[in-house]
C-alpha cells in the first residue's frame, strides 16, 4: 500500500509542479542555474564515457568477427546500432541517474533539512515549481548531451580503428553508413526526453519528501539512484517493445 501512496504522491507533486509559477524573472535565473549544474557540468564525463565506449563496442565487434566471409564494414554498423539505440540513451542514462539524480537530491533535500523548503512555503511561494520545474526545464535539453554521447562514441570507434588496426577507415565509416534509418534517431531521442523527465522528477520527489537530518540526505540520495534506475530500465523495455517491435 505504501507503494501506492508513494506513486500517488509523486504524480501529484509532477501536478503541483506547474501551479502557481514563480514570476518569470527569478524563475529565468533559476533555470539557467540548472543548464549550468545539470546540463554543461555533465558534458565532460559523458564525453569521457562516450568515447571510450566507443572504442570497446569497436574492439570487441572486430575480435568477434573471425570469419572471413563477413565483411568488415559491419565494425562500424555494429557500433552505430549499439550507440545509437542503446548507449548513449540508455547506459549515459543511468549513469546521470547517479551523478544528476544524487545532486537534484541532495541539494533538495539539505532545504529540507535546514527548512529552507518550509521558509519558502510560508512566504507563499509553490516551492514545488520553484525548485522542481527549473529542473524539469534544464533536462529538457538532454538530448543535447546525449547527442554528444552518440558522436563521440563513433569517434572513439574510429579512433579504435585507426590505432589497433582492427579495419579500414573507408570500412568503417562504410559501415556507419550502411542500412542508416533515421527513425532510429528518433526512437532514441524519444527514450532520451522520457528519462530526462524521470531524472529531473524522481530525484526530486525523493529530496523534496525526506524526513530526518543530514544522514538520512545521503540514504535519499541512494534511494533516489536505485529508484531512477529501475523505472529507466523498466521503461526503456517497454518503449523499445512499442517503438522498434512494430
Amino acid at each position: 500500500m505504501s507503494y501506492l501512496q508513494n506513486i500517488g504522491t509523486y504524480f501529484l507533486m509532477i501536478a503541483e509542479m506547474f501551479r502557481k509559477p514563480t514570476k518569470w524573472s527569478v524563475m529565468r535565473t533559476l533555470i539557467f542555474k540548472d543548464i549550468d549544474d545539470l546540463i554543461i557540468n555533465s558534458l565532460g564525463i559523458v564525453a569521457f564515457i562516450g568515447f571510450f565506449v566507443g572504442g570497446v563496442v569497436t574492439i570487441q565487434t572486430a575480435l568477434n568477427i573471425s570469419n572471413p566471409l563477413i565483411p568488415k564494414y559491419l565494425v562500424g554498423f555494429a557500433t552505430r546500432q549499439s550507440i545509437i539505440l542503446e548507449f548513449a540513451p540508455t547506459f549515459i542514462s543511468i549513469i546521470m541517474a547517479g551523478k544528476v539524480g544524487s545532486f537534484i537530491t541532495s541539494s533538495i533535500g539539505t532545504m529540507r533539512v535546514t527548512e529552507q523548503i518550509d521558509a519558502l512555503e510560508v512566504m507563499g511561494i509553490n516551492s514545488l515549481n520553484y525548485l522542481v520545474f527549473p529542473k524539469f526545464i534544464a533536462m529538457m535539453l538532454y538530448p543535447f548531451v546525449i547527442s554528444i554521447a552518440m558522436f563521440l562514441g563513433m569517434v572513439g570507434g574510429l579512433a579504435a580503428c585507426i590505432f589497433g588496426g582492427f579495419t579500414t577507415v573507408n570500412d568503417y565509416i562504410m559501415g556507419i553508413q550502411e542500412g542508416f534509418e533515421p527513425f532510429h534517431i528518433s526512437y532514441a531521442f524519444i527514450k532520451t526526453l522520457v528519462f530526462a523527465f524521470l531524472l529531473a522528477t524522481i530525484p526530486s520527489y525523493h529530496g523534496f519528501y525526506m524526513k530526518g537530518g543530514a544522514l538520512e540526505v545521503g540514504k535519499a540520495s541512494t534511494t533516489s539512484f536505485v529508484w531512477t534506475s529501475v523505472v529507466i530500465i523498466l521503461l526503456n523495455y517497454l518503449l523499445t517493445d512499442m517503438l522498434l517491435s512494430s
